[in-house]
């Protein structure tokens, strides 16, 4: 080997040598890099163990349950408020500010007629949620258009269902949303109690699913209550609380009467769980949520809801004659509070009782020979100590049915036999008594069949318009089933399905003849514009005739 090549092989080895001591160090440089940033990162929690998500478990609890059991007979109701239009004349009326609905006071003396329903204070609400955000306190004036939202509960599975009076109240349109289906049905009110603000409406939808009704008697302070409804218009949404208590009468100016006696709640209730179900533990329906009381106009912990108890007393009597019977006496009482009403008592003789204060002319009690300065002391052996005591008994008592009445006058006391009677007939002053369906004349019959009247066209209208027959369109009712299908005042109706339209009389025979769900088809003539004036149009109008 020749000295060169020992040199090259030596420089050969050495630039090996340098190359393998390079690459050492840089993967022990690497190692030590990796190691101190590995100890770096576990210095933050050396000790952590990472989470793991575990596989989704559904967990049950009674309040799962009773929400999955109760929300099928929920539903949402919507309502919408259509203002009537002002009839016209040759003279313009001045203009007035909208009205508003108010209510008055109060007075600080009862009947047990119990005329009572007092103004809406900010504190207690009645409300439903409106557009807007309204609370419900009724303020939008009543020459507005509007629409709320409430809640319901299904009682019976043919498309009865439950509500609060102040939900459906003046609405010209009514639609309910179930909470499997987000179809909207049309509903028809089938009858309203004031005095209770229940109400009962009906869709034509079948086989539906009852909500279970439970027994409010048996509630007490302390039971869980779960309040299911629609809140804000958000759907299904369920609260859930204690009972905070029983037979909560709000006194008098409260917007309350005296036929209501609430279940208190703390369970969360908004605008728009209006008319929903209060139910307990067990699914049971044990109220109806009517009002709250805020400062807020919000939820503050204390809801009311009308027992249930009372509810099917109201419905039954709804389904039945389409509105609610309570019983009078017909009798003015005095209920001074405290040592006062014990004053009074001492001085005509008597423990316990109420004062009468005056007794309604030819009423039952005048007929039974109550005076005034008489003191009820007991009725059918049942004690009376308060005004409430008597105007219960005597409210839920049929109508016709006698009651024995202990009466303490002038320091004696004797029995009088009462026939209870109708308070809307002895106070007729006060309700214009039972108000029917029964319109006043046929000819009212046929105009408010479609939500229209209509008039004759005389023969000189007939030659002008080159009309052989018809009858005019006088004037729609806004909201109604004429409305909606669009037929306007002053149209001319020729045909009614097909049949000769010569007089309001053919209307009513023709749709005396219609049922619900049936097909309906007007043949109008409608005045169009043009050039050289009006000219007449011929065009139809069809629908489905609604549920009546």
């Amino acid at each position: 080997m020749s000295f060169y090549d020992k040199m090259r092989r030596q420089k050969f080895l050495s630039f090996t040598l340098m190359v393998f001591t390079l690459s050492i160090g840089i993967l022990i440089g690497t190692i030590a890099q990796t190691g101190a940033k590995a100890a770096k990162e576990q210095a933050v929690a050396p000790d952590a163990t990472p989470l793991v998500v575990p596989p989704p478990v559904v967990l049950q609890n009674e309040f799962a349950k009773l929400a999955k059991f109760l929300e099928p007979s929920v539903v949402n109701i919507s309502t919408e408020y259509i203002p009537k239009s002002e009839p016209t004349s040759s003279r313009s009326a001045p203009k007035s500010t909208p009205r508003r609905r108010v209510v008055p006071q109060q007075p600080p003396d009862g009947d047990d007629n119990d005329d009572s329903n007092g103004g809406l204070q900010d504190f207690f609400q009645r409300f439903f949620g409106g557009q807007g955000g309204g609370g419900g306190q009724f303020a939008e004036p009543e020459d507005q258009r509007s629409g709320s939202l409430g809640s319901g509960v299904i009682v019976d599975k043919n498309g009865y269902i439950l509500t609060n009076n102040h939900v459906v109240e003046k609405a010209t349109r009514i639609k309910v949303k179930f909470m499997s289906d987000d179809t909207e049905y049309p509903a028809t009110v089938i009858g309203t109690d004031k005095d209770t603000d229940l109400a009962v409406i009906h869709v034509d939808k079948k086989n539906l699913v009852a909500a279970k009704i439970g027994n409010s008697d048996a509630m007490q302070p302390g039971d869980w209550s779960v309040a299911i409804g629609s809140p804000f218009g958000f759907q299904a949404t369920v609260t859930a609380g204690i009972i905070s208590a029983v037979a909560r009468d709000l006194g008098p100016g409260e917007g309350t009467s005296s036929f209501q006696h609430f279940i208190q709640t703390d369970a969360a209730i908004n605008p728009g769980n209006s008319g929903g179900p209060l139910a307990n533990i067990n699914g049971e329906v044990i109220g109806i949520n009517t009002m709250i009381a805020s400062r807020s106009g919000g939820y503050q912990g204390i809801g009311f809801a009308m027992p249930i108890n009372t509810a099917v007393y109201v419905y039954n009597q709804i389904i039945k004659s389409g509105h609610v019977t309570r019983g009078s006496i017909g009798i003015r009482f005095s209920e001074e509070a405290g040592s006062q009403h014990s004053a009074l008592l001492k001085v005509y003789g008597a423990e316990h009782g109420i004062f009468v204060q005056s007794v309604e002319p030819n009423g039952p009690a005048d007929k039974a020979g109550l005076k005034e300065e008489d003191v009820i002391s007991s009725i059918n052996g049942h004690a009376i100590h308060k005004g409430q005591d008597l105007i219960d008994l005597v409210a839920e008592s049929p109508v016709g049915s006698a009651l024995k009445v202990d009466v303490i006058r002038a320091k004696k006391q004797m029995v009088l036999d009462i026939v209870v009677g109708d308070r809307t007939k002895i106070f007729a002053d006060q309700y214009g008594g039972v108000k029917t369906d029964e319109p006043e004349n046929a000819q009212d019959a046929t105009q408010m069949k479609f939500g229209m009247s209509v008039q004759a066209l005389r023969s000189v209208d007939r030659q002008g318009m080159n009309f052989k027959g018809g009858v005019v369109v006088a004037s729609v009712e806004p909201g109604s089933f004429a409305d909606d299908i669009g037929i306007s005042k002053g149209d001319i109706i020729i045909e009614l399905n097909r049949q000769a339209v010569n007089s309001p009389d053919d209307i009513r025979r023709i749709q005396g003849s219609l049922k619900p769900g049936d097909a309906v088809v007007f043949h109008l003539e409608s005045q169009a514009p043009g050039r050289g004036g009006a000219s007449w149009v011929s065009r139809f109008a069809s629908g489905t005739v609604p549920a009546q």
